[in-house]
């Protein structure tokens, strides 16, 4: 069989696993403001929702297995590389909630995997990467997926935050007015809590972004000679880390917190999204090149 008629098979195979993935995503999200607008949050399942989830994060995994490693080759796209960044983000949110209760953040986390799944299903197509047999682009490329998950979920969680936030200013309203976000809302861990796992995921996803700049730079150098090019995932990919690298030391020099804290990830977190997904992204789809 050529290798390519071996890749479409692979990308077939990855976009029905992508769908599934999806619908699991979404059943669970269903599921879930089910239960608030009946008024159960506190009376969630927590067994189930684990072992739910835990199947969709497979689905999801086979589906980025079979588009990404096609045929001992390996290819990235806008869309894969978004899809991976959530699943990964995931996996780390379903470790994190063994230890810490935390499943107001599925509020958040279920609709962005759908979409993620989704779009992954619909956008499969990506670029062969050259030298896939280069160890060190192998790690570079995992170790970045790991970061950009780390920084995804964080960035979630500060636009969960962000709205708690507002909520907490609103008036009180009484137990029939209240809305289901509202119910949503206030079933989730209190700010400090949530403060302080947002810093947490930060200071991981920091030292993880870190080690992508060091081993990108290592990677560059050994293919082409230059220790940092001059192209925009480089620049944006920069920017990303010092922003991060300026929130964290204000947070130990001055104590920032609250409303700063929340601007500086999201905007971490944009020029992150431009390094690779953002530029794809106008390329494939709204100009239709490469």
């Amino acid at each position: 069989m050529p290798p390519t008629t071996r890749i479409e098979g692979f990308m077939s195979a990855g976009i029905v696993f992508h769908l599934l993935a999806a619908l699991a995503y979404a059943g669970l999200a269903v599921m879930l403001w089910r239960r608030l607008d009946q008024g159960q949050a506190q009376a969630q399942p927590l067994k189930a929702n684990r072992i739910g989830l835990a199947l969709a994060i497979i689905l999801h995994a086979i589906g980025l297995f079979q588009i990404m490693l096609p045929a001992h080759s390996l290819v990235i796209g806008w869309a894969i590389a978004l899809s991976a960044a959530i699943w990964l983000g995931m996996i780390i949110f379903w470790l994190e909630n063994l230890v810490l209760r935390l499943d107001g953040l599925l509020l958040i986390l279920l609709p962005a995997a759908t979409l993620a799944a989704l779009l992954g299903a619909v956008f499969p197509q990506g670029y062969i990467v050259a030298h896939p047999q280069n160890d060190w682009l192998r790690i570079h490329l995992l170790i970045a997926l790991i970061a950009y998950g780390l920084i995804t979920i964080a960035a979630l969680h500060a636009m969960l935050m962000a709205a708690l936030d507002r909520q907490l200013h609103r008036p009180i309203e009484s137990e029939d007015n209240r809305s289901v976000l509202g119910r949503a809302l206030e079933s989730m861990p209190p700010l400090l809590v949530q403060e302080h796992l947002l810093f947490r995921l930060l200071w991981l996803g920091f030292s993880v972004l870190t080690l992508t700049v060091v081993s990108g730079a290592v990677v560059s150098l050994s293919i082409s000679g230059m220790l940092f090019p001059l192209d925009h995932k480089t620049v944006f990919t920069l920017l990303s880390w010092v922003i991060f690298g300026i929130l964290l030391i204000g947070r130990h020099l001055r104590g920032w917190r609250g409303r700063i804290a929340l601007r500086w990830t999201l905007a971490g977190f944009a020029f992150l999204m431009l390094a690779y997904t953002g530029s794809h992204f106008v390329l494939d789809v709204i100009l239709r090149r490469g």
